[in-house]
């Protein structure tokens, strides 16, 4: 019995549980792009026309096999994100900044934001890495950050605004007019 290579591209999806180019899933698949783009093309209508909880998508880092926004509260209720507001909002701003040292974090969060980062850098929502000059740590927010909160890259300080995170009415009272995360 012969694999085709849709199910051979479907594997390789979900395997890597990532966005690909479509030049890695024909590298990982070895087949040509040609052959990939149709199979991806053949996927992406299968998912589409049939009853799953998944879908193939074409996103500005690649190509990922994901859950269905439909099923968004499954997995908020299924996989629930142990952050608080605190850790919520410096994700935020890492996520807005796209790259930011930890050290300009701190000046924009406060010191708390030492503890937040390490809480979501264990929960894998934000990379950082030491630069070369082995100054203040770089964060940027993951693949994972871009799958839980399903977000495609376009479009991303307006989905990250309409979070809801609940407040406390101190900070409502002392927030000048733009916040990086709206009352409710």
């Amino acid at each position: 019995m012969s694999i085709s290579l849709e199910s051979r591209v479907e594997a390789i999806l979900y395997l890597k549980a990532s966005p690909l180019l479509l030049k890695e899933i024909a590298e990982y698949a070895q087949e040509s792009l040609e052959n990939i783009q149709d199979a991806l093309i053949t996927l992406m209508d299968r998912y589409a026309h049939q009853d799953s909880a998944l879908e193939v998508l074409e996103t500005p880092k690649g190509f990922v096999l994901q859950l269905r926004s439909e099923f968004q509260d499954l997995v908020q209720t299924l996989i629930p994100l142990d952050l608080g507001v605190g850790a919520l909002r410096t994700l935020a701003v890492i996520a807005l900044k796209g790259s930011i040292t930890q050290t300009e974090l701190v000046e924009l969060r406060g010191s708390g934001a030492y503890q937040q980062v390490q809480s979501l850098v264990e929960q894998g929502f934000v990379g950082k890495r030491r630069p070369k000059d082995g100054r203040s740590y770089r964060l940027q927010v993951t693949d994972k950050f871009y799958q839980y909160f399903q977000i495609e890259g376009s479009g991303l300080e307006q989905r990250i605004k309409q979070l809801s995170i609940p407040r406390e009415p101190e900070e409502l009272a002392s927030e000048e007019p733009e916040a990086l995360v709206p009352s409710d």
